[in-house]
């Protein structure tokens, strides 16, 4: 006889967005809100307040209300500290390096998608102009990172 146990129940771990556009933050939010799966978002305007958030500095001192998130869906044109440098500065550090980002930009430019991989990203993926394939898109990127993948579990450190 062949016993089958159950997984166990998997907290949906945090998703940090860096993202400057209200209208992407809004439409990504929107899309998010509709899956199956609550997923708990954090947003941060820029790549400073992001470092911050990560780093638990400024605004973000409080590691209880600002938890370490499962995955960074990253901007790459940020004002400020560009999501470029974030993604150098996240893959550099040691307590870092083990989230995964999801580049999430405009660029099409192989320069910048190739810089992304040499700094580590995850995957990178170009924001569609187009209302159905973004919503497509945002679906494909929950149901993998968020139902097929397994996410470190980072609430013990």
């Amino acid at each position: 006889m062949t016993s089958i146990s159950a997984s166990p129940v998997r907290k949906t771990p945090l998703l940090l967005i860096v993202e400057d556009s209200n209208e992407d933050f809004e439409a990504l939010q929107r899309f998010l809100r509709r899956s199956q799966i609550a997923i708990p978002i954090q947003r941060c305007v820029n790549g400073e307040q992001a470092l911050a958030f990560l780093y638990h500095t400024g605004n973000y001192v409080e590691r209880e209300s600002n938890p370490r998130p499962g995955m960074i869906l990253l901007d790459l044109n940020l004002p400020g500290t560009d999501g470029r440098e974030v993604l150098h500065r996240i893959k550099q550090d040691d307590n870092l390096k083990t989230i995964p980002i999801v580049v999430f930009t405009t660029s099409n430019n192989p320069k910048d998608i190739k810089d992304c991989y040499q700094y580590g990203v995850n995957s990178y993926i170009v924001k569609p102009i187009n209302f159905n394939q973004l919503k497509r898109d945002i679906q494909i990127l929950v149901d993998y990172w968020f139902e097929v993948t397994i996410l470190p579990d980072f609430s013990q450190d």
